[in-house]
């Protein structure tokens, strides 16, 4: 793995020996946690829809003063993008295709297995009203997490950013790590990458606009060029595709989260937040790993990282049933209805954590892997 400050990496040694791993990088894995708290604050006192019908009212009676901040907790997901696009282009290099997919599909798939079955199970329990009950044909595709492209209805609300990763990670794997991960590769990979969501959306190309993706693009990306600059020293170019990732990501969610003011909406947001927000994100994950605040902080980071995807996948939807139980009658004020909720489903999510993908995440990677050497250690967020 690359050191955790901008300086370039030592030479190889023709033998290979025992060394200290480097330090892990605990206050990315905070982040990860911070990004998934704020699409939770987002789907529960943020919007209207669903949860106003768990609450009983809309959140904007609720949390007259705070739902207006709520409702950029969406913007937690281009954090998420940029930490995916650093870790991705981190845990990668140096892996074969086979290797990569095995870690990710080890790393993604017991949890969300168990997400999807979970949320199936208690919207078919007697008096819990699904969003959207799904047929057992649509259950099962869901299991392989290509329900979006298929067109089949989902069981989870947030499964749509899986999407987006997936083909991330297949775009990755194709045209950076087919050949092996290299500095000008990577580079290479970033700017035709940019191209083409460039190109998809001012020509409307709907098939090349599903594969690259270009709202979401340069998150991905711009979390790549961090990871250069990371790894190889400040450098113009790897800045350069930072600083045009930073430029189209703000574009693109400033189109996609403000609304014109006319419109009714649950809140009108502000280009200017929606810009900050952005660029907090772009920094924050700079902060974290070009600097050494990217080292502080203790073990309890690291569980804070680990916690962060099963609590991603399970807070949507069983939190609404646990808003719908605990804010029943109005006789819990709703601030605390809000935090009790919010410790459920961090203490569902260590559960998962604990008795599915600890105990299952080596093995399906293993079994995947087969006979097939296994990776240098390697210590960064998963």
């Amino acid at each position: 793995m690359a050191p955790t400050t901008p300086t370039a990496p030592a030479a190889p040694t023709t033998a290979p020996t025992k060394t200290q791993p480097p330090p892990r990088l605990r206050a990315l894995d905070g982040l990860r946690l911070v990004a998934a708290l704020a699409v939770c604050g987002y789907h529960y006192a943020g919007r209207d829809g669903d949860i106003a019908h768990a609450w009983g009212t809309s959140p904007r009676t609720l949390f007259p003063s705070l739902s207006g901040a709520f409702s950029y907790g969406c913007l937690g997901v281009q954090l998420f993008f940029v930490i995916s696009g650093f870790v991705i282009c981190l845990s990668g290099w140096g892996r074969s295709t086979r290797a990569f997919a095995a870690s990710r599909a080890s790393r993604l798939m017991p949890a969300y297995w168990v997400a999807v079955l979970l949320v199936t199970a208690v919207f078919a329990l007697p008096g819990v009203t699904a969003h959207h009950p799904v047929s057992p044909s649509d259950l099962l595709t869901n299991l392989t997490m290509l329900q979006s492209p298929v067109g089949a209805h989902r069981v989870l609300g947030v499964c749509w950013t899986l999407w987006a990763e997936l083909r991330f990670y297949l775009l990755f794997a194709l045209c950076v790590l087919w050949r092996g991960a290299t500095r000008r590769r990577v580079l290479l990979f970033c700017v035709l990458w940019t191209a083409a969501a460039v190109l998809a959306d001012g020509g409307h190309a709907a098939l090349l606009d599903e594969v690259v993706m270009p709202q979401y693009a340069p998150f991905f990306i711009g979390g790549v060029g961090l990871y250069l600059v990371h790894r190889f020293g400040h450098d113009a170019t790897a800045w350069s595709v930072v600083a045009v990732s930073w430029l189209l990501g703000q574009h693109y969610a400033v189109r996609d989260l403000v609304a014109p003011a006319h419109t009714a909406v649950f809140h009108h947001r502000s280009q200017l937040v929606v810009i900050a927000l952005v660029t907090l994100a772009f920094g924050a994950v700079a902060a974290v790993t070009l600097t050494p605040l990217g080292g502080i902080g203790g073990r309890w980071l690291t569980t804070a990282g680990a916690l962060t995807y099963p609590f991603y996948l399970v807070h949507e939807h069983l939190g609404w049933v646990v808003i719908g139980v605990l804010a029943r009658g109005q006789r819990i004020p709703a601030p605390l209805v809000l935090t009790v909720c919010v410790a459920v489903m961090l203490a569902l999510a260590w559960l998962i954590h604990v008795g599915v993908e600890r105990r299952s995440t080596r093995w399906i990677r293993r079994a995947l892997l087969g006979s097939a050497p296994r990776p240098a250690s390697r210590r960064f967020p998963r």
